[in-house]
C-alpha cells in the first residue's frame, strides 16, 4: 500500500506552517504516486497481450499532449478541418442555391396562375421560402462535412487530449478543464453546448462555461465568417490558395474567440464568480480505429439534421418578419430603413452601419439569417435576395461603403455578440435565473462592442487605408 514516510509528513507540515506549501505541486505528486502504485499493482496481476499497441499509444500521447507540440498539433488539425469544410462546401452550396432558385420560379408561376395577391406571394415565397432556402443551402453542406470530420477525431480519441492540453489554460483562468469539451461542442451549436456543461460538477465553474460559451463560433456563424473572409480578406488570391487563406482567417477568428473566452473567464473568476478552481484527473482513453462509415452516418443524422431542423424552424419566421418590416412603410421609408437610420451613428463608431446592427437584432432567432437580412436591407428589395455569386455580393457591399475594416468588424461582432434565441432559452432552463440569462446576453454584446470600437478607432488613428 502507498504510505508516506514520517520524514515526508514532517516536511509537508513544515512547509504548511512556513507558508511555502504548494498545493498544486502536492496534488500532482499525490496523483502521480497513486497512479504509480496502481500501475505496479496492475502489472503484477494483468498480462497485456498487445503491449506494442499500448506502447504506441504512450508514444503518441507524449507528442499530442506535449507542452511544446500539443497546441501546434491542435491548431493544425483544426485548420485542416476548416479547410476541408470550406473547400468542400462551396460547390454543393451553389448547387442547392440554384436548385431552390429554380423551384422558386415555379412557385411564383403557381401564385400568378392562381391570381394570388402580391402580399401573400411576398410573405410565403419572398419571406418564408427564401429565408428557409438560404439557411439550408448555406448551412447543410458545411455541417455535412464539419460534423462527421469532427466526429472522426472524437471517435479516434483525440478530443480528451484536447481537454488535457486546455486544462492548464482554463485552470489559470479560473475555469475547469472540462470547459474545453463544452467549448468544442459550441463549434457545432452553442445551444447544445450549454446542455453539455452538465459534465462540470462545480456550479461556479459551470456558470463560467455557460457565460463564455458563445465566444466560439457556432455553425450559424460559420457562413458569415467564411463568406466575408472570402470576399475581403483574400486580397485577390485565386485557386486553392484562396481556400487556404480563408481557412487561416477563420482559424484566426477561432483563436480570438478562445483568447476572449480565457480572458473573460479570468476576469469573472476574480470578480462576480470568485472561487478556488477545482481539480479533476482525466484518464485518457486508448486510441481507437475510427468506424468511418458508421461515424459519418450517425454524425450526419444526429447532429447535422438536428441543427438544421432547429435553424429552419427559427429562421423561417425571421424571414417573414423581415419581409413585413421591409414592406411596412412610414412616410417614404420602410420600418427597416428607419431602424437602420436610428442605429447608424452608433454603428459608425464600431466601423459598421445601421443595417448591419439591424440585421444582428433581427437575426436573434438564428445567426444564419443575419446575412440575408443585411442584403435585403441594402437592396431595398423587401425580400430575401438570392446569391448572385460571390462577385455580385461583393459589389453590393462595396456600393454601400464597405471596406476590409467593415468586413473585419462584422466578423468580430458575429463572433462575439449575444447568443441566439435558442441558446438563451437553454441558458434560462439550465440556470433557472433571469439574472444570469440577461448576463449571458449582455456580457458578450458588451465585449463585441468594446472590441469592434477599439479596432475601429485604432485603424482610423493609424490611417490604415480606411
Amino acid at each position: 500500500m502507498l504510505q508516506p514516510s514520517r520524514d515526508e509528513l514532517k516536511r509537508i507540515r513544515q512547509e504548511i506552517t512556513s507558508g511555502g506549501f504548494d498545493p498544486e505541486s502536492f496534488r500532482d505528486q499525490l496523483v502521480g504516486s497513486l497512479h504509480s502504485e496502481a500501475d505496479a499493482v496492475c502489472s503484477g496481476v494483468v498480462t497485456i497481450r498487445d503491449s506494442r499497441r499500448l506502447s504506441d499509444s504512450y508514444r503518441l500521447d507524449r507528442i499530442v499532449t506535449s507542452p511544446i507540440w500539443g497546441f501546434p498539433i491542435l491548431f493544425l488539425l483544426l485548420g485542416i478541418v476548416f479547410w476541408i469544410t470550406i473547400a468542400g462546401a462551396n460547390v454543393p452550396s451553389a448547387m442547392l442555391a440554384d436548385g431552390f432558385a429554380w423551384l422558386e420560379g415555379y412557385l411564383t408561376a403557381g401564385f400568378e396562375a392562381l391570381h394570388a395577391p402580391d402580399w401573400l406571394h411576398g410573405l410565403l415565397v419572398l419571406g418564408f421560402y427564401r429565408g428557409s432556402s438560404w439557411v439550408i443551402s448555406v448551412m447543410l453542406p458545411p455541417m455535412a462535412i464539419f460534423f462527421p470530420v469532427f466526429a472522426l477525431l472524437e471517435n479516434f480519441g483525440y478530443l480528451p487530449r484536447v481537454a488535457f492540453n486546455m486544462d492548464r489554460l482554463f485552470k489559470r483562468s479560473g475555469g475547469h478543464g472540462k470547459q474545453a469539451l463544452t467549448m468544442s461542442m459550441g463549434f457545432g451549436c452553442n445551444a447544445a453546448a450549454i446542455l453539455s456543461t452538465r459534465i462540470i460538477e462545480s456550479p461556479r465553474e459551470r456558470m463560467l462555461a455557460i457565460l463564455t460559451n458563445s465566444f466560439v463560433p457556432c455553425n450559424g456563424r460559420w457562413p458569415t465568417l467564411i463568406l466575408l473572409s472570402s470576399l475581403f480578406m483574400t486580397f485577390g488570391v485565386v485557386g486553392g490558395a484562396a481556400s487556404f487563406v480563408t481557412a487561416s482567417v477563420v482559424m484566426g477568428m477561432v483563436l480570438i474567440g478562445v483568447a476572449v473566452t480565457l480572458g473573460v473567464s479570468w476576469i469573472l473568476s476574480r470578480t462576480a464568480l470568485r472561487g478556488i478552481p477545482t481539480h479533476y484527473t482525466l484518464e485518457l482513453p486508448p486510441y481507437r480505429k475510427p468506424q468511418i462509415g458508421k461515424t459519418i452516418l450517425y454524425a450526419t443524422r444526429d447532429k447535422s439534421w438536428a441543427v438544421l431542423k432547429r435553424a429552419v424552424i427559427v429562421a423561417a419566421p425571421a424571414g417573414v418578419l423581415t419581409w413585413v418590416l421591409g414592406n411596412l412603410y412610414i412616410g417614404e421609408s420602410s420600418v427597416l430603413a428607419h431602424g437602420a437610420a436610428f442605429f447608424d451613428p452608433f454603428a459608425h463608431l464600431l466601423g459598421m452601419d445601421g443595417y448591419i446592427l439591424m440585421a444582428f437584432l433581427l437575426g436573434l432567432p438564428a445567426n444564419e439569417i443575419v446575412l440575408p437580412i443585411l442584403l435585403m436591407g441594402y437592396l431595398s428589395s423587401a425580400a430575401m435576395v438570392d446569391l448572385d455569386g460571390l462577385a455580385g455580393i461583393r459589389e453590393i457591399l462595396l456600393s454601400h461603403g464597405w471596406t476590409w475594416l467593415t468586413a473585419l468588424n462584422m466578423m468580430l461582432f458575429s463572433l462575439l455578440h449575444f447568443p441566439c434565441g435558442t441558446t438563451l432559452f437553454n441558458i434560462a432552463k439550465e440556470t433557472r435565473s433571469a439574472k444570469w440569462t440577461a448576463v449571458a446576453g449582455l456580457l458578450p454584446t458588451g465585449v463585441a462592442i468594446l472590441v469592434t470600437f477599439l479596432v475601429t478607432q485604432a485603424v482610423r488613428a493609424f490611417g490604415l487605408g480606411v
